[in-house]
């Protein structure tokens, strides 16, 4: 028996190592994809008020800010759960008026605190806004942000 390794050993491992891993592979890869279409965003719930409101989230650059779904700046909370946050599920319109009340009263020139700027949306901007905040709540995050505050 030798001591070392053999080459046909050597090759019989090299090859098993890479149909296993490449077998990994696709499995993963598929999935990914099963997942995906399983638990696929809510299309249905995508009305126009929610298109509008994702177009008024871009043309603010809330992103430059702020966060929704772990991507954007942290320089603002997290807007991914604040339909929670604000109540939405138990009272909707509470959350609809609070959220509505919470833009328009900024900046609120605390002291210490950083601002949000103001924004001169219109009515249909700002529902349009927040229905876009509420569909995103209702995506499955697998418990993303970690904590309730964002």
């Amino acid at each position: 028996m030798a001591d070392g390794l053999t080459k046909s050993a050597a090759r019989n491992i090299f090859y098993g190592g890479s149909l296993f891993f490449f077998l990994l592979f696709a499995a993963l890869t598929a999935h990914s994809h099963w997942y995906i279409v399983n638990t696929s965003t809510d299309s249905a719930g995508l009305t126009e008020s929610v298109k509008l409101g994702k177009e008024v989230w871009e043309k603010n650059m809330c992103i430059n800010c702020h966060t929704i779904l772990g991507e954007g700046a942290y320089f603002a909370p997290e807007l991914g759960n604040v339909w929670e946050r604000y109540g939405g599920h138990k009272n909707p319109e509470a959350a609809r008026a609070g959220l509505a009340a919470w833009i328009r009263a900024q900046p609120l020139g605390a002291q210490g605190r950083r601002q949000m700027s103001a924004f001169d949306l219109s009515e249909e901007e700002m529902q349009s806004l927040i229905d876009f905040l509420e569909w995103t709540d209702g995506i499955n995050t697998q418990d993303w942000p970690p904590t309730p505050a964002g």
